[in-house]
């Protein structure tokens, strides 16, 4: 067997530039094939994983599935706002248990700013109904504090108390920064596998403040420690010209004034970190958990048929199969593309294969006439096809990875999708269709097995002395030397 397999090797090294061309067709379509039934898997997991435990979300009037991107996925931009008035009447709804206000709108360095409260990090939930952790630092407060997603904080190289400034818009580039309010980093979220890793949270009142054109508390600060000192000064100049001849009475004046103005710095350490915090005029959308989980139809009716204002309220469950709905067709397409594309390689390398043999026809007639019996040249052609097929299924393999290593951050910092660059988890379906390349490769080595039975025959013949020999001059020319 190991001379087998030496031969075979010896073989396709001889014939190296064919092989390469087969082996590289071999290799593209196991790229193909694996990377999209493993991206087809991973985008639904990503998308099914991502919210659990919210019954409705809320949003302005739009599309279901429009309100469910940009709120959940942060893809897409909303239509409209919902007004603060609303969002606090839905909020005190009887079936309402608790609401998380949801304010898009700003970006830094590509990825989302999500203004929110503190309810966020407490009943917001994905995946098996998991719950958010911060793994360093803590939530932010009612300053300009900002928690950042576990990517964010891994490619941007942020660390707990860094300044973050952040920027109006979507868009990578934005010529409107709020440099007057930089933001530190409070807090760094564990990573989820979800669009929350590429989000920077703030407070929602926060994000109020940089767009009202607040001033910081700073500011307020030296205002008032400007005025406070103006006020000591007028003092000590009026107890020193109405009250000189009595001494003692000025140094009281003196200690109370400087008792003031140390109570004065101490409140603007106090509020150093704080902002104007006015109350925030709309939000994008509002994530609802209700006391029974059974209203949500009715609680959705009532708030889709509100008179004060056009909202549209969605069961995020129901409007995800809707998208797989959508979604099945490209799917489907896909699949389509990358069969064809197997296809394509299986005919190329069932093409290569016979071209091959008919060249090595001179070869098998000296391998018979040294002995060789036919099913060892069946074998050996055989073993030829299954070691190119081995190793074009391994290189694909290994390219596909290097290319989810590098197209993962591209997918998740634009399309919010975490994909995971292990390709033979249990979970995805990449091991079957690695079976069906393989099975796909040997179908081609019957193709050539059955092919060959219309190829000419050799013609051998027994000597008299027992040896066997070909009955081509060629060959007993190789034969004897």
């Amino acid at each position: 067997m190991l001379m087998l397999l030496s031969l075979a090797t010896r073989s396709l090294r001889f014939r190296w530039s064919a092989v390469l061309l087969t082996l590289l067709s071999v290799v593209l379509s196991v790229v193909v094939v694996l990377g999209v039934e493993h991206v087809r898997s991973q985008v639904r997991e990503s998308f099914t994983r991502t919210l659990s435990g919210v019954d409705l979300i809320v949003g302005a009037r739009t599309g279901p599935l429009n309100l469910l991107l940009y709120s959940v996925f942060r893809i897409g931009s909303p239509s409209n706002n919902i007004r603060w008035e609303t969002y606090q009447s839905i909020q005190q709804h009887p079936q309402v248990a608790w609401s998380i206000p949801l304010s898009l709108g700003d970006s830094h360095r590509g990825y989302r700013v999500l203004g929110t409260t503190q309810d966020y990090f407490e009943h917001f939930q994905y995946g098996q109904k998991q719950g958010l952790v911060i793994a360093q630092g803590q939530a932010f407060s009612h300053g300009l504090e900002v928690v950042l997603g576990a990517e964010v904080a891994s490619r941007l190289g942020y660390q707990l108390n860094d300044e973050i400034v952040l920027a109006h818009g979507l868009g990578h580039t934005s010529f409107s920064q709020h440099d007057d309010h930089p933001f530190r980093v409070s807090g760094i979220l564990a990573a989820t596998g979800t669009p929350v890793d590429q989000t920077l949270h703030i407070d929602v009142y926060s994000m109020e403040a940089i767009h009202s054109g607040a001033h910081s508390a700073e500011e307020r600060t030296e205002h008032s420690e400007h005025e406070s000192h103006h006020e000591h000064s007028h003092v000590h100049h009026d107890d020193h010209d109405h009250h000189a001849d009595h001494g003692h009475t000025h140094d009281n004046h003196h200690d109370e004034a400087s008792h003031g103005h140390s109570e004065t710095q101490e409140r603007a350490e106090a509020h150093a970190s704080a902002v104007v915090t006015p109350t925030p005029q709309s939000i994008t959308a509002v994530m609802l958990g209700l006391k029974v989980k059974a209203t949500s139809l009715l609680v959705q009716r009532e708030l889709n048929q509100l008179s004060d204002e056009p909202l549209t309220a969605i069961l995020p469950g129901v409007v995800l199969a809707e998208l797989w709905q959508v979604m099945r067709i490209l799917e489907n397409t896909l699949r389509l593309v990358s069969a064809l594309v197997a296809m394509a390689s299986l005919l190329g390398l069932s093409a290569v294969l016979m071209a091959l043999l008919r060249g090595r026809y001179e070869e098998m007639q000296l391998l018979r006439a040294i002995g060789a019996p036919a099913g060892f040249i069946l074998l050996l052609v055989e073993l030829e096809a299954v070691l190119l097929s081995l190793v074009g299924v391994v290189m694909g393999s290994a390219l596909l990875y290097l290319l989810l290593d590098v197209g993962s951050a591209y997918l998740s910092q634009r399309l919010g999708l975490s994909v995971d660059t292990n390709i033979f988890n249990t979970k995805s379906s990449v091991l079957w269709s690695l079976h069906r390349c393989w099975l796909w490769c040997q179908h081609g080595v019957r193709i050539v097995k059955r092919l060959s039975r219309h190829t000419k025959p050799l013609d051998f013949h027994h000597c008299t002395d027992g040896a066997s020999t070909c009955s081509t001059n060629h060959c007993r020319k190789n034969y004897r030397q």
